[in-house]
């Protein structure tokens, strides 16, 4: 047999010290668990973010100077042209195609990169 070494009623603990302590085993479970990873993963969001407004203010310039430079083509807006020829707007239709290859290829990139995680997954 054996048996239990006697509990003295000093030594007992008292509910409301059980209480406490079990609140502070799940706050510092939560806080383990939610905060923690979070604080981990911060600096690769700041640099993904960084480099997305980077990234995006690239682009933006490109097209700007696409645009720009197409301004510059005297065939896009000669006065010499008819009164019907109003090719100014063209301009603005090229520099539209070209961002919208560029997004088109951004999307490619990103499906072909999530495709190749899959398949490195297996």
């Amino acid at each position: 047999m054996s048996s239990s070494p006697p509990v003295s009623d000093d030594n007992r603990k008292k509910p409301g010290d059980l209480l406490g302590e079990l609140q502070k085993l799940v706050v510092d479970y939560a806080k383990q668990e939610t905060l923690e990873p979070f604080k981990s993963l911060g600096s690769y969001l700041a640099l993904g973010l960084g480099g997305a407004v980077a990234i995006s203010m690239g682009i933006f310039f490109i097209l700007l100077g696409t645009l720009r430079a197409l301004e510059q083509i005297a065939w896009f807006n000669s006065p010499t042209q008819t009164t019907g020829w109003h090719g100014s707007w063209l301009i603005y239709l090229i520099t539209l195609l070209v961002g919208v290859v560029v997004i088109g290829v951004a999307i490619l990139a990103a499906k072909r990169a999530e495709g190749r995680r899959k398949g490195a997954s297996r």
